[in-house]
């Protein structure tokens, strides 16, 4: 029970920092994320209490910092929590989820954590390491029965969607239903999130996907809010935050297809009404090349970039894993973009572990090859390399874990589980260590410094593309998206350097080869 002297009780919501060595850290600066906020809004909304996020991860105004993370002793003295909630969305930031834990449990603090990583073994393990509750699933109804409950002493396994110690022994109470009507829930309030400069804002329309992915944890049919509740966040942040550059979340844009041509359109009509263009990024399925009237509807309103999955480039692989699609239609798709003047964002998945290898083995050597010339050829703006990652409670886990192909996590730790570290055995054709190197040279050969100089010759053609085009306009766009390549592949060379300085430093290899010496030995 919390105190009954208080007039108002805090909940502070908190973003693990990444590992230090994470390459998306520069990135996370200019955002945050989606749930913690939704989290924190409902709270913040309820009877005596209020709310705030710290994204240790965008810390940029004036916060309470350590080398690691936020000062979370000095929060403590200067605005005390009364309980704090901990997002355990990425796998990779569970290792500080738990030092952030153990910091506030030690001074008597409620603990409270939440997100994907929480399944199965899991959560009997976060228990153990100074988590009071965990809620399963989505918390925005929940959290508030949670805080209510135990502030007046009611029976918490009435509370759906949690997990806790009773007396030692695991207490796990019925899932709640997925939330469906998205219109009773406040809109996503980002003046909780303290210390933090927003430049990227992530709004979502729909939860859930229904391709089933192996390798993915959002799972369940696609459940979409109306189009004009996307249009409320998205002003409520134009006109009190002076929003521009948004992401929507969304796993798959494009799912409710009518609903989200109507959305568009509404907002196009919105862009004008204000007199200002604002700038979006979507997540897409390649296939949506095929569907002009949505891609157009995207660009009126100013959909400027597009991140698909396109998970391999090699027609041998795609085939192997039961795609139905050829490298060469990729490329004829991913230039339907290009023509509707997307920017595209590449997502790739190197090495993924197939359940079947018959007649398929190609060399690390050779993949790499295959990779650079289908980027050349697709001409996609920038590029996203990943490695696989079995995250647990996916399908992936599952496979490889009853394969015994996974790297012991006491060993290696969750830290590794971002996408840049092998955590499990590859597929003959390569080594662990030929997997890791892979990913790097093509990374390496995309984000180059030479592209210093080419900054500097693009500005001195510009006049003459200009005049040569004969129109301003076209001529602007073609030079724009060129100039602008090339300074996010010179600045990545910057991230992919202090990444591979981070990678030596760590000795990932070495804890590598103690964790798979387990294996061996099993």
């Amino acid at each position: 029970m919390l105190s009954t002297i208080k007039k108002r009780y805090r909940f502070r919501v908190i973003i693990p920092a990444y590992p230090a060595f994470n390459i998306y850290s520069n990135f996370a600066r200019l955002t945050t994320s989606l749930g913690p906020v939704n989290i924190a809004t409902s709270v913040n909304k309820m009877d005596m209490w209020d709310a705030e996020v710290i994204d240790e991860n965008n810390l940029r105004l004036y916060g309470p910092r350590k080398k690691v993370g936020a000062d979370h002793e000095l929060l403590q003295k200067q605005r005390p929590a009364d309980a704090v909630g901990l997002y355990g969305g990425l796998t990779s930031t569970i290792p500080r989820l738990y030092e952030i834990a153990r910091i506030y449990k030690d001074q008597g603090i409620v603990t409270i954590a939440g997100g994907q990583h929480f399944v199965g073994e899991n959560i009997i393990n976060a228990l153990a390491k100074g988590i009071d509750y965990i809620v399963i699933g989505e918390g925005e109804e929940t959290i508030k029965e949670l805080l209510d409950g135990i502030n007046n002493e009611r029976d918490l396994s009435q509370v759906k969607g949690i997990a806790f110690l009773k007396e030692g022994r695991l207490v796990q109470t019925p899932l709640r239903e997925p939330l469906s009507d998205f219109d009773k829930l406040p809109l996503p309030d980002f003046s909780l999130v303290r210390y933090a400069k927003l430049k990227v804002y992530p709004v979502e329309r729909i939860r859930g996907c229904g391709m089933d992915c192996e390798f993915c944890t959002v799972k369940g049919e696609p459940r979409a809010a109306c189009p004009n509740r996307l249009l409320e966040q998205i002003k409520l942040l134009v006109e009190t935050r002076n929003a521009r550059f948004f992401f929507i979340v969304d796993d798959l844009f494009g799912q409710h297809r009518r609903d989200t041509i109507q959305f568009c359109r509404i907002l196009r009509d919105y862009q004008k009404e204000i007199g200002r263009n604002l700038d979006f990024t979507a997540q897409i399925r390649l296939d949506k090349a095929k569907d002009p009237e949505l891609l157009l509807a995207m660009r009126q309103a100013n959909v400027n970039m597009v991140c698909i999955g396109f998970e391999s480039p090699i027609d041998e692989e795609l085939k192997a894993m039961s795609k139905h699609i050829k490298s060469q239609d990729m490329l004829s798709l991913t230039k339907i973009f290009h023509d509707f003047g997307f920017l595209v964002h590449g997502m790739f998945i190197f090495g993924y572990p197939l359940k079947d290898t018959d007649g398929f083995n190609m060399s690390a050597n050779e993949r790499i090859k295959r990779y650079r010339k289908f980027i050349r050829a697709a001409c996609i703006d920038t590029i996203q390399i990943l490695l696989p990652v079995p995250l647990p409670g996916t399908e992936l886990w599952a496979r490889l874990k009853k394969q015994n192909r996974i790297f012991d996590v006491k060993k290696l730790g969750w830290e590794y589980y971002d996408g840049n570290f092998p955590v499990f055995e590859p597929d003959t054709s390569m080594t662990v260590e030929e997997m890791q190197d892979a990913r790097r040279k093509i990374m390496g050969s995309f984000y180059r410094f030479n592209y210093f100089f080419k900054i500097g010759m693009d500005i001195l053609i510009f006049p003459a593309l200009v005049l040569f085009l004969d129109n301003i306009k076209f001529g602007w766009d073609k030079w724009y998206r060129v100039w602008r390549n090339d300074i996010v592949r010179f600045t990545g060379w910057f991230i992919i350097r202090e990444w591979n300085l981070n990678f030596e430093k760590d000795r990932f290899l070495q804890k590598l080869q103690s964790s798979r010496a387990k294996i061996e030995r099993l």
